[in-house]
């Protein structure tokens, strides 16, 4: 079953840049990672999925709900993480978690005091009084602490220390492998490579491309890392990205390898590495791809 079906869904807010026709279909129980740097309409596409902003064009459903007609009946269903939340102030942690669980006619007490235990929060100090780390992890367990199918979480890490971070992804691991879907909007690459099995990369509203972690990082270009004089190194066809330092030199290649192993043999080397480039240089190689179709 599709846990999120999304066709042409376009939000126009005038001159300033919405989402355009965007088409995308997430598996129930998949870990979906939605790549794109701020500002590209990750978040609008969000808003618009919750039913927080109206579409101008095209719908979306989640586990076969229109987004439209069933608001209620989605929300329900989903646990939402937004990157910025804002909460009551003048009420304590424990508080305002039990107001959140109420809202959702809910007993969360359980869950609520274990997901407080794993990322250290203190559940008797005020709102305003609470770090931005500490703002951000109320909000993952208002998210989480009623067991949602779907978790739909938009830069879930901001403000989160490195210990948290972790403990934040190894209970997404574990609610993944009981079958919640999760949607995860990151500008962090490694955020998306380290624990989603697909994703989809945004830019300027739209879907550029969209594939299984593998897929999208398989590609003709291999990153090489020389040490050594390589003065007498030519200007090759393929070469991109390229960085020199005193003694070496860094360089993404994707032309012919005879070629270039030809060039490299006038050279004196003294170190050669060949690696698969990470996904932030493929993600950059598939931003650089729409720029040069325009």
């Amino acid at each position: 079953m599709e846990a999120i079906k999304i066709q042409n869904l376009t939000k126009n807010y005038g001159k300033a840049r919405g989402i355009n026709h965007i088409n995308l279909s997430i598996e129930e129980g998949e870990f979906f990672g939605f790549i794109g740097p701020n500002g590209a309409g990750k978040s609008t596409t969000i808003r618009t999925l919750l039913g927080l902003i109206h579409p101008t064009e095209g719908n979306a459903f989640i586990f076969g709900l229109d987004i439209t007609k069933d608001k209620d009946k989605i929300l329900e269903q989903v646990g939402y993480l937004p990157s910025d939340a804002s909460f009551y102030s003048g009420m304590k942690v424990k508080e305002l978690l039990k107001l959140s669980a109420d809202l959702r006619k809910r007993n969360c007490d359980e869950n609520a005091r274990l997901l407080c235990e794993r990322l250290q929060l203190d559940v008797n100090r005020k709102i305003e009084d609470l770090s931005f780390g500490n703002r951000k992890k109320v909000a993952i367990i208002c998210a989480l602490q009623h067991d949602p199918r779907l978790l739909i979480l938009d830069e879930p890490t901001s403000g989160l220390d490195p210990l948290m971070q972790m403990e934040f992804f190894k209970i997404l691991k574990e609610r993944n492998e009981n079958g919640v879907t999760i949607f995860l909007s990151s500008h962090i690459l490694s955020e998306i490579q380290h624990n989603c099995s697909r994703a989809a990369i945004i830019k300027e509203g739209e879907i550029i491309v969209s594939d299984r972690i593998e897929e999208l990082s398989k590609t003709k270009a291999k990153r090489i890392t020389i040490r050594g004089d390589i003065s007498s190194l030519p200007d090759l066809n393929g070469i991109q990205d390229k960085i020199d330092s005193d003694n070496s030199s860094s360089f993404l290649y994707s032309g012919e390898w005879n070629t270039l192993l030809h060039a490299l043999a006038g050279c004196s080397i003294t170190d050669l590495s060949i690696i698969e480039p990470d996904l932030e240089e493929i993600f950059y190689h598939y931003y650089k791809k729409e720029e040069e179709k325009l």
